[in-house]
């Protein structure tokens, strides 16, 4: 079997927006969601879906797609993964093994995953190691509002459709003790900072927030690469830490040792695909740190994480981005019930293909 064609696809999604407060992300307003879709077909008629990091960065992770690492691909056996995966691997040493370009590889390994899963007639998380779950729990990862009101009422929002644990993207006060008002006092909370404090801040940040008992604070501290800041607030906030969807291997290893992280948080379309998450979810158990994956997105990138954790011996909680949409390739598949829980898609690879009609009507050409 040989590797024939690699297309790259962007769709953007509308969001479905309530009321008057518009969410946002880095200070603009966020109104809708780019996927960016990477298909594998091969010489006898098996094709592969992958899925890059696409949010705001989709043209570079495109362009590294385009330009050199799918042709790398062309002619290669797909079921060969973790040859082909080391050797791109190798061939990306001196462009940087991390942004853009492992973006990319990210893609391209989840696509082979789907391939080989399809060949075997098995769901993923089979071929990883089994579950016996059908469906695992997932969180509502709220968007940033910044508005005590707005929060609350996605968090209500959220509860009434069942979920069991919350995540805010809020870095005030006030908005973070809303959820808590509305969620009660059993309701797990966990808060995504994006990176906004120093060490000394975000210390001082997270006694502030003890008594609204987070489950974990995340991503607290710039530069996120500062291991030992992290580790301190861990120490000194008293709120247990969260990080890694942005780190690659060999910085989980610097944040294991520097004892930084509660909560590893490796992203499938990011790290390496899912033989990076795999070596990350092993090295995170050797140093007895919970894994939980960062996975906030909507296609083939969220299919392999909910394989990759159902795969866990424990499984584990599944992030699912609180955006609705009129329409998505995936249809209800990423949607949760009204238990709150994520179904583990059992078709081979990676359960079910994105809807071509749908890609078509959303695709950014």
């Amino acid at each position: 079997m040989k590797i024939t064609r690699i297309e790259t696809i962007v769709v953007n999604m509308p969001m479905l927006i309530e009321g008057t407060v518009v969410p946002k992300v880095s200070g603009s307003a966020r109104t809708s969601m780019d996927t960016l879709l990477v298909r594998i077909d091969t010489d006898e008629g098996v094709t592969g879906w992958g899925e890059g990091f696409g949010h705001r960065i989709f043209t570079a992770t495109k362009a590294a797609l385009d330009s050199f690492i799918g042709p790398m691909c062309i002619g290669r056996d797909p079921t060969h993964i973790s040859a082909l995966v080391d050797q791109l691997q190798r061939n990306l040493g001196g462009v940087g093994r991390n942004g853009p370009a492992m973006y990319a590889l990210s893609a391209i390994d989840i696509a082979l995953w789907d391939i080989a899963g399809k060949l075997a007639g098995q769901p993923l998380y089979r071929l990883l190691g089994g579950s016996p779950r059908s469906v695992l729990p997932a969180y509502a990862s709220l968007l940033r509002y910044g508005e005590a009101g707005a929060v609350r009422h996605y968090a209500e929002r959220a509860l009434k459709r069942g979920y069991r644990h919350l995540k805010l993207h809020e870095i005030t006060e006030a908005p973070i003790a809303a959820a808590r008002e509305a969620a009660g006092a059993e309701v797990p909370i966990m808060v995504d900072c994006n990176c906004p404090w120093t060490v000394d801040e975000a210390i001082v940040m997270a006694r502030k927030l003890q008594p609204l008992n987070l489950m974990w604070l995340e991503e607290p501290v710039w530069p996120p690469e500062d291991h030992a800041g992290l580790a301190r607030v861990r120490t000194q906030g008293g709120i247990p830490t969260a990080a890694g969807e942005n780190a690659m291997l060999p910085e989980f290893k610097g944040l294991f040792e520097a004892g930084a992280l509660s909560y590893a948080q490796p992203s499938v379309t990011k790290v390496g695909g899912v033989t990076q998450m795999r070596k990350v979810m092993a090295l995170a158990e050797s140093f007895g740190v919970t894994v939980v994956p960062h996975s906030a997105y909507f296609g083939p990138g969220l299919l392999a994480s909910i394989h990759c954790i159902a795969a866990m011996p424990g499984g584990g909680l599944v992030e699912r981005y609180d955006a609705d949409f009129a329409v998505n390739p995936l249809h209800g598949a990423i949607d949760p019930d009204a238990q709150g829980c994520i179904a583990v898609p059992q078709g081979p690879g990676l359960g079910l293909d994105p809807d071509p009609a749908v890609v078509e009507k959303l695709r950014v050409r």
